[in-house]
C-alpha cells in the first residue's frame, strides 16, 4: 500500500499538471470507485484545482473556487498518472479526470476486489472525513510521540500503523522505521524510556524522508526497502538473514541480531504449531 512517502511524492508529480487547466469531463468512474454521489462528480466540470495537498494516505484535490475537494485514497493496488493530450489512457480506468487541452488523471487498480476510493466532498464534509487522523508522521517531534506511546498499550508495529494516533505509515514503514530504531516490532509502547524514544523518532523522521527522496528519484522496491520484503537476506548493519512473522492481514519483517537479542518472534498460528 502506498504511504507517506510514496503519497507525497505523488502529490508534488501530480500538483502542477492537474491545476494547469480546468476540468473538462469527470469520469468514468467504476462503481466501487465513486464512493459518494452528492455533489454530483459532474459538478467538477468547468472548475479549475487549486492543487494538490496530503493528509495522511490520502490525497485531495481543493478547487480553486474553495467549493469542492476530490478526495483519493488508493489503498493497496491503487495507482495515479496523469497523461499528456493525445497519450492512450486505459479502456477501464476506476476514476478518470479530462482537463482542457486534453490531458488526463487517471486512477488504475490492478486488481480483482476494488477497493481504492474516490470522494467528491464539500470543504466541510473533507475536514469532517479526516477529523480521526492523528498528526502527520513526518516532522513528528519525541515529546509529542512520547504522548502517543503512553496513551496505549500496543505492540509498536501496530501502533505504527494506526491512522488514528499517527498519519501516513504502513506495513512497510513500520517495518523500515522499527529497523532503523533497533526496536522490536513486539516491543510494547508504554515500555519505551526515553532513549528509545528518541531513537524511534530519529528514526521515524530520516526512514519517511530518505523514502520520499527515493520515490522522487523514481527508485523501485528493491532500492528504497532496506529490510521490507527481504526475507533471508542479510541485515545491512549486521550482517544476520532477515526473518519475519505472518499474519493473516500482513507480514513483519525484522532483524533477529538488531531488534529483537537474537529471538525469533512468532505468530499466533506458528505458536500453536509448536506446542
Amino acid at each position: 500500500m502506498p504511504e507517506l512517502p510514496e503519497m507525497e511524492a505523488w502529490r508534488r508529480r501530480l500538483n502542477d499538471p492537474v491545476s494547469a487547466f480546468p476540468i473538462a469531463k469527470a469520469g468514468p468512474a467504476h462503481i466501487a470507485t465513486l464512493k459518494t454521489f452528492d455533489p454530483p462528480l459532474d459538478e467538477l466540470v468547468g472548475r479549475q484545482f487549486a492543487g494538490v495537498e496530503r493528509r495522511g494516505k490520502r490525497l485531495l484535490f481543493p478547487t480553486r473556487d474553495g467549493e469542492l475537494v476530490l478526495l483519493i485514497h488508493l489503498m493497496t493496488s491503487g495507482r495515479l498518472k496523469t497523461l499528456k493530450a493525445g497519450e492512450a489512457a486505459p479502456k477501464q480506468p476506476a476514476f478518470a479526470l479530462e482537463f482542457v487541452g486534453g490531458s488526463k488523471l487517471i486512477l488504475t487498480e490492478n486488481a480483482r476486489r476494488k477497493q481504492a476510493g474516490v470522494w467528491l466532498y464539500t470543504p466541510e464534509q473533507a475536514a469532517q472525513e479526516l477529523d480521526h487522523l492523528g498528526p502527520e508522521a513526518l516532522g513528528l517531534d519525541a515529546t509529542r510521540l512520547k504522548d502517543i506511546l503512553r496513551s496505549d498499550s500496543r505492540r509498536l508495529h501496530a501502533l505504527l500503523r494506526d491512522q488514528r494516533l499517527i498519519a501516513g505509515i504502513g506495513r512497510s514503514w513500520a517495518n523500515e522505521i522499527l529497523h532503523a530504531a533497533k526496536l522490536s516490532p513486539y516491543a510494547l509502547s508504554k515500555d519505551l524510556d526515553d532513549d528509545e524514544i528518541a531513537r524511534l523518532t530519529t528514526a521515524m523522521n530520516d526512514e519517511l524522508a530518505r523514502g520520499l527522496a527515493l520515490r522522487e528519484q523514481g527508485a523501485s522496491d528493491a532500492k528504497t526497502y532496506r529490510i521490507h520484503h527481504k526475507l533471508g537476506e542479510p541485515c545491512d548493519v549486521c550482517g544476520t538473514p532477515i526473518a519475519q512473522v505472518d499474519f493473516e492481514s500482513h507480514t513483519i519483517f525484522y532483524c533477529p541480531h538488531c531488534q529483537t537479542g537474537g529471538r525469533t518472534l512468532k505468530d499466533r498460528r506458528m505458536s500453536r504449531l509448536l506446542r
